[in-house]
């Protein structure tokens, strides 16, 4: 027996309003997702932070080996322009390039134009790292923390004899005799080394004379530190390489007291958008745990993420290699 027309029309009415009902929460559902992948790629992706548009103290860490990537330059250019009232540099660098520390040193005084900038020191700032810190208004670092290591580098393998044991002779012509010298595949002539060690001696002047100028050194004071050697912070308390042993709370109390940035701001990290053209798989598993809370964590997979930059660097370079293989 068919069943009574009302019961037909009641049954397709009550299915239609279930399918609406569906469809708006799938909807809903599917709105909620893409929301939340856009916040997080914002968060791990984009140029600045979370609140970057408020009043707050910026953070930016200064990790591994300076190359003076465009990432983090860009990073500096931003803060400089944002609402931040002041910024702080969390160094934890062994050094890197030379001309790359300059790059950063040169952008970090860009943001010290605007706001102040003082710099804590984790575990160690030392050759490119120090660099960077001298461009804050302020150095701080923990008693044990690492800084100086004043000097320039130029280092490359020579295979030479190891080519000639196996009888192999590489041969050349080029235009002149200081042309691609020292190529690593021969005894370094005379005249090359002489040039190596004219590079590296201008170099080392511009590091000595920036830190002698920024440091407010004497001849004395400034030659009892630049002979390559690291101190500890206690140490580069009393040598002038630093203004204050503290962490970041003493930093913070320094930008109250003495630059007049408000009580109780908030300090946010600012995070280069990509890491080497894409965001690496220990980079995007950092960005969780630090969305998470798990700042341990975020840490040591940041630093992991920060094992793919230990690469051969070209041309000369500040950089302490014992904190550099540790």
């Amino acid at each position: 027996m068919a069943p009574p027309p009302d019961w037909n029309a009641d049954y397709l009415t009550d299915r239609r309003r279930l399918r609406r009902k569906l469809s708006f929460w799938r909807a809903g559902a599917a709105l909620a997702l893409i929301a939340a992948v856009g916040a997080l790629t914002w968060r791990l992706s984009g140029p600045g932070v979370s609140g970057a548009y408020q009043q707050h103290v910026a953070r930016i860490a200064i990790e591994g080996v300076i190359t003076g990537d465009r990432e983090t330059l860009k990073l500096l250019e931003d803060v400089a322009k944002s609402p931040a009232s002041a910024l702080i540099l969390s160094i934890e660098s062994p050094g890197g390039t030379t001309t790359g520390a300059e790059r950063l040193y040169d952008a970090i005084r860009k943001v010290a134009e605007k706001k102040p900038v003082v710099a804590v020191v984790r575990g160690m700032a030392a050759s490119g790292g120090y660099i960077a810190a001298l461009g804050a208004d302020r150095i701080v670092a923990q008693g044990n923390s690492l800084v100086g290591s004043i000097g320039v580098l130029f280092q490359f393998p020579n295979v030479g004899k190891l080519l000639e044991n196996f009888g192999v002779k590489v041969e050349e012509v080029k235009s002149s005799p200081l042309k691609a010298a020292p190529n690593g595949l021969e005894p370094t002539s005379p005249e090359a080394r002489a040039a190596l060690e004219a590079l590296v001696s201008d170099s080392y002047d511009w590091f000595r004379a920036l830190v002698k100028n920024r440091r407010a050194m004497s001849d004395a004071e400034i030659a009892a530190v630049a002979d390559g050697r690291v101190f500890t912070g206690r140490q580069g308390l009393a040598l002038k390489l630093i203004d204050a042993t503290g962490s970041e709370a003493d930093a913070i109390a320094w930008l109250e007291s003495a630059k007049g940035v408000r009580k109780d701001l908030p300090v946010r990290d600012w995070r280069p958008g990509r890491q080497g053209g894409r965001l690496g798989i220990f980079g995007l598993a950092s960005g969780l745990a630090g969305l998470l809370g798990l700042s341990e964590y975020a840490e040591a997979l940041s630093r992991l993420n920060n094992i793919h930059e230990v690469q051969g660097l070209d041309g000369l370079v500040s950089v302490w290699h014992a904190g550099f293989i540790n």
